[in-house]
């Protein structure tokens, strides 16, 4: 089956958007665009990590239409979840400064992991795609209905995501950068987060049954469309919200996502800009490793690297930032910090693409 370079390109691009959002040369200056919301609303930083799982799904179409009839590799599977998942903990544990007791617990690749764990057993135990959009419909109605069971659903405080995560994992095991103990990649929101790993799953079936370009740039369109309207409307009772992953957002993300791809369809594939976008096909030739690396990259920079000078105690990504600081101003020496770390990762991705190494679990 012919790989969709489209998706590929669209992978280099949630990579590239993922690195620049996470490395700025400083927290305190940063532009808008590149935050998150503060809890419900929608900023361009809140749609690459919905993005990121889209593309999980696209590429688990194509991996599992290569298995034989029949075939259920439930042990590639679970070992490909652990494997993620540890990843992912040695991440958010690293550099082991603090006590077992107060380790994080989830996280972005612990995320990934779990959805595709549960997006893989729904695809691989439910024979039809019509049954994989009903399952999807169930899931998102079914999290809306259970998040109702708290008196304020949509409040950091009182949400049951949170209840949930304090119970099973402790809050000593969450995320505290919201004041309270609360993990934006908590365990009941990874069931709408799975949702939107079978919508990238079944993007990649649609566009395999299109005969031409214009027909998936037609299909791209009008479930784009769909899904925002429907995310929008969603919004007036269930809050578009990144951290809580309501229905909404899954909604709204999932049809700019298609409207995305739509867009990279009409540039390579008709218009044929292949020179423009080359490079995020090659940016994402080795996602997780330029992914795992980057954030070790950013975490050394930060914790590792530090300097005594004059007395007071810096890092590695401290000094860089100061200096460019000094030509320009601190929105745009930040910006321009995570602009050169995006090339940086960008450099190592062309080298590894060209000697055709290519890393997977």
């Amino acid at each position: 089956m012919q790989r969709e370079i489209s998706l590929d390109i669209f992978r280099g691009l949630t990579l590239a958007a993922m690195i620049l959002v996470n490395t700025p040369g400083s927290w305190s200056a940063v532009y808008w665009p590149l935050l998150h919301a503060e809890w419900h609303g929608l900023t361009p930083t809140d749609l690459v990590f919905p993005f990121f799982l889209f593309i999980v799904g696209a590429a688990m179409f194509h991996s599992m239409s290569r298995l034989p009839k029949g075939q259920i590799p439930w042990l590639k599977i679970i070992k490909r979840t652990a494997l993620l998942f540890l990843i992912g903990l040695f991440l958010s544990i690293f550099p082991f400064d603090e006590s077992p007791g107060d380790w994080r617990i989830m996280g972005v690749l612990q995320r990934i992991a779990l959805c595709y764990f549960l997006a893989a057993m729904l695809i691989l135990t439910i024979s039809s795609k019509k049954g994989l959009w009903i399952a999807s419909a169930i899931i998102l109605i079914g999290y809306y209905l259970v998040m109702l069971i708290s008196p304020s659903p949509w409040a950091l405080e009182s949400n049951l995501v949170r209840q949930v995560d304090l119970y099973l994992l402790g809050a000593s095991h969450l995320y505290h950068g919201f004041g309270v103990a609360f993990d934006p990649e908590g365990l009941l929101s990874t069931l709408p987060a799975t949702v939107t790993v079978i919508s990238g799953y079944l993007t990649s079936a649609i566009l395999s049954r299109c005969q031409t370009s214009g027909e998936k740039l037609k299909r791209l369109l009008g479930f784009g469309v769909l899904a925002l309207i429907g995310g929008v409307i969603w919004h007036q009772w269930m809050p578009v919200n990144k951290p809580l992953w309501t229905s909404s957002y899954v909604l709204v993300c999932t049809g700019f996502a298609w409207l995305l791809l739509a867009l990279i369809v009409f540039c390579h594939d008709m218009r044929n800009w292949h020179k423009g976008l080359h490079w995020a096909q090659v940016y994402g030739s080795n996602p997780l490793f330029i992914y795992v690396l980057s954030s070790l990259f950013a975490t050394t920079m930060g914790q590792v690297l530090r300097f005594e000078i004059d007395g007071d105690t810096t890092s590695a990504h401290r000094l860089a930032y100061e200096f460019l600081n000094q030509f320009l101003s601190p929105h745009n020496a930040s910006l321009v910090f995570a602009l050169l770390v995006v090339a940086m990762f960008y450099l190592l991705s062309l080298w590894l693409f060209k000697r055709k190494i290519f890393i997977k679990l």
